[in-house]
């Protein structure tokens, strides 16, 4: 059959349709970021609770939890979003993770709380797979960088709530002690809620009803979206001729999506891999332990902690904002690999600083809003990377892969690593962390610039031509 689907999608000028794509979807990663601030800023908390206790290595160990489930889930639900659907898989995870982030409130001792946090970890690594890959499906191609970025950037959004959440609910003379860190839980099994909704609206994905021999509904979605940017004024002009020709045949198998990986397209695959590992590394190894460092080495008081996040999470917020478009423009290649290796130097440069007591909350909160300007726009550029890189029919399970992979060797090693070398008390020891973190960064970058591919502005098929099509 042939298809000129792609070239419609593309074509269309941004409108209400998008937006609610990027709203009703990118939510996703502010609940992953209400969730990542939520856990470190209630860290003393959860030391101090009656009921938990918790001492540093505890703290690290259930953060290492949520990102285990969050691999797992990434795997099998990923694996299912290739082969269901993206819309089914979707309303899924968001069901599980709102059902384990409000059982997490509920803990009783460390076990209970690593359990509901690897099940929230769980919905959060789906939603990953199902809605990345849903977002690069619908976004016309010349915004698809910009969009993706600050979509990914959101992640700070939730951690900017997250923070200002815990400020008022970790206050004892607003909430008992025990019940400040249970209420901080339930804020995410709230937010969920209204997201349901919001997704009902929201379709099926067209390439992938397309090749998954469903062409007569993938026309009728295509069609229903135009129609609404025709009832809002636009004029769309006569569709291209269709451009791709594609023959009907069964799910990837694994041999065949392992051949993609490991020969077809082994260099996007070491790729990947650097960037999500680095990234991955960089990100949980010091947002998970950040209010450890703070109480621990600066002697912040634990209900404090979310006044020093909220800055460093605009930083991470305005970084793909004000960057984003550069990647659509300048190209993936000499962007990511910027990003990426200005990040590693900068936290070489403030790891030494930190470890020579040069640095008080304050100034190591500014320097940190620096790092992650730059180094938000590279971890956001990672995602990007790996969900239109490779085949539609394995996209969300590529997606998966990459994530968990790059989460379990560098994320959920990165908290419990970082967590012991906290308890050591040695500001030598944090530093060897902060190295470790900042050498991958820098390597990542370089196997970017080298490997890298110059995605910008292409539509999806000529990045990566489906299994599917015809020569």
């Amino acid at each position: 059959m042939t298809s000129n689907i792609p070239q419609r999608l593309d074509r269309l000028p941004w409108g209400r349709f998008h937006t609610l794509v990027v709203a009703a979807l990118g939510i996703t990663w502010i609940l992953d970021g209400l969730e990542v601030t939520l856990a470190g800023s209630v860290a003393g908390a959860l030391k101090e609770s009656p009921a938990l206790r918790l001492s540093n290595t505890e703290v690290g160990l259930a953060n290492s939890a949520y990102l285990a489930g969050a691999v797992i889930g990434a795997l099998f639900f990923g694996w299912l979003a290739d082969r269901l659907g993206r819309r089914l898989l979707f309303f899924v995870t968001l069901i599980l993770y709102a059902a384990a982030t409000a059982a997490t409130a509920f803990s009783w001792d460390i076990w209970s709380f690593a359990l509901f946090r690897f099940a929230t970890g769980a919905g959060i690594g789906g939603e990953y797979a199902a809605i990345n890959s849903t977002i690069q499906e619908l976004i016309p191609a010349r915004v698809r960088g910009w969009t993706d970025l600050v979509i990914n950037g959101s992640f700070w959004m939730g951690a900017g709530l997250g923070a200002a959440g815990s400020i008022l609910l970790l206050d004892p003379s607003i909430l008992p002690e025990d019940w400040g860190w249970r209420s901080c839980f339930l804020i995410g099994a709230i937010l969920a809620l209204p997201i349901m909704a919001m997704r009902a609206w929201i379709p099926e994905s067209p390439r992938w009803l397309l090749t998954h021999g469903r062409a007569a509904q993938a026309d009728a979605v295509t069609a229903d979206i135009e129609g609404r940017f025709s009832a809002a004024g636009h004029r769309l002009g006569e569709p291209a001729a269709p451009g791709l020709q594609l023959r009907q045949r069964p799910h990837a198998s694994f041999a065949e999506i392992a051949a993609v990986l490991l020969h077809r397209h082994r260099r996007r695959t070491l790729v990947g891999l650097s960037l999500m590992t680095a990234q991955a590394f960089f990100y949980n190894a010091i947002f998970f332990t950040y209010a450890l460092v703070l109480t621990d080495f600066y002697d912040v008081p634990a209900g404090q902690v979310g006044w020093y996040i909220l800055p460093f999470a605009l930083g991470n917020v305005l970084g793909p904002i004000l960057l984003g478009r550069l990647f659509d423009t300048v190209g993936r290649r000499p962007m990511i690999s910027i990003t990426f290796i200005l990040s590693g130097i900068l936290l070489t440069v403030s790891g030494l600083l930190f470890q020579q007591g040069l640095l008080d909350s304050r100034t190591q909160t500014i320097a940190w809003m620096v790092i992650f300007f730059f180094a938000s726009a590279a971890a956001s550029s990672a995602y990007l990377t790996v969900s239109e890189t490779f085949p539609i029919e394995m996209r969300a399970l590529a997606i998966a892969i990459f994530y968990a992979v790059g989460t379990g060797l560098g994320g959920v090693v990165a908290p419990f690593l970082f967590g012991a070398l906290i308890d050591t008390g040695l500001r030598e020891a944090v530093l060897v962390g902060y190295l470790i973190g900042a050498a991958l960064m820098i390597a990542a970058g370089v196997i970017q610039a080298v490997f890298g591919v110059a995605a910008e502005r292409k539509a999806l098929e000529d990045v990566a031509r489906p299994l599917c099509a015809m020569d």
